[in-house]
């Protein structure tokens, strides 16, 4: 495995943890999406920490979906993932720019801007459970956390990060999440409150060439660590062109004939990895006659 994802328990499973090796699937979606630097690193942590909230989810067919919405150039970003390890995402203007922040990195809350968070979990029921929290800081790891504290009252920390090369490639990605549960000892969160403040930056552990293991293994390794899975991560796009055909046929006969008539080949995109599905006239024709049959098919029936 190269991108993967650990589950693990630590002090007689007072905390939960999680962390994720991410660089293959963050680079996957900057060449697919070519975003600059700075929306890379914002994407990228996105998509690391859904991934691993996306573990947490209950159901094989969970779907859990991460937005953001600022004021910044980037204006927002849409991230979906699972249970089974697959994250897609984009952002709404990939060649946002911003100059680097005071410490010289690049500036990802600058670039989102003051704005809102959105968690969506579409979990088979009537309607999907949805939170909205305000921006904290707008750096991603920060606003998960708060989430986490607001909105599922779960004392977490969320650490993410993002390390490019000088031709903007991705170099490191990946990150982890420490979950508190109710049952927690103040003596544990006082110990473990001391050793994150002692703990480097995400990027600078990945750089330093640690695993995901060895990442919680540093943060949590005193508290008696015990990895409980294994998971591959990728970037994972579900679109195909027999279901991009359903979202063609769904605006309803009239307009596809208008289209017939006009003699205009048909266009759709997919956002998340960023698919051209071209449809030639002839097509179109044969799709709708194929959906009349089948409609006939079952009035019959």
């Amino acid at each position: 495995m190269t991108d993967y994802l650990v589950r693990a328990t630590a002090a007689d499973a007072q905390i939960r943890a999680f962390a994720v090796t991410s660089r293959e699937l963050v680079e996957y979606a900057r060449a697919s999406h070519d975003t600059s630097p700075v929306v890379t690193a914002a994407l990228g942590r996105l998509m690391t920490g859904a991934l691993m909230m996306g573990s947490m989810l209950k159901g094989e067919q969970d779907i859990l979906t991460l937005q953001i919405s600022g004021d910044g150039p980037v204006h927002g970003l849409t991230v979906t993932a699972d249970a089974a390890g697959h994250v897609k995402g984009y952002a709404d203007n990939p060649q946002a720019m911003m100059p680097p922040n005071s410490a010289g990195k690049l500036d990802v809350g600058g670039v989102i801007g003051a704005g809102v968070l959105r968690v969506m979990k579409d979990m088979g029921l009537k309607e999907p459970y949805a939170s909205t929290i305000a921006l904290q800081t707008g750096e991603i790891g920060d606003d998960l956390t708060y989430y986490f504290a607001v909105s599922e009252q779960v004392p977490s920390v969320v650490a993410l990060g993002v390390l490019m090369n000088r031709d903007n490639t991705v170099r490191q990605a990946g990150g982890f999440i420490l979950q508190l549960m109710p049952f927690t000892s103040d003596e544990v969160i006082d110990r473990l409150e001391q050793k994150l403040s002692q703990i480097q930056s995400v990027t600078a552990l990945l750089e330093a060439g640690h695993t995901p293991e060895e990442l919680l293994e540093i943060v949590l390794g005193e508290f008696g660590l015990t990895v409980t899975d294994r998971l591959p991560v990728s970037f994972h796009c579900d679109c195909s062109r027999a279901r991009v055909e359903k979202v063609l046929l769904s605006l309803g006969k009239k307009d596809l004939q208008e289209l017939i008539d006009e003699g205009k080949e048909v266009e759709l995109h997919c956002h998340f990895c960023n698919k051209n599905y071209v449809f030639p006239v002839e097509e179109i024709e044969t799709l709708v006659k194929a959906a009349g049959t089948k409609n006939k098919a079952k009035q019959s029936g």
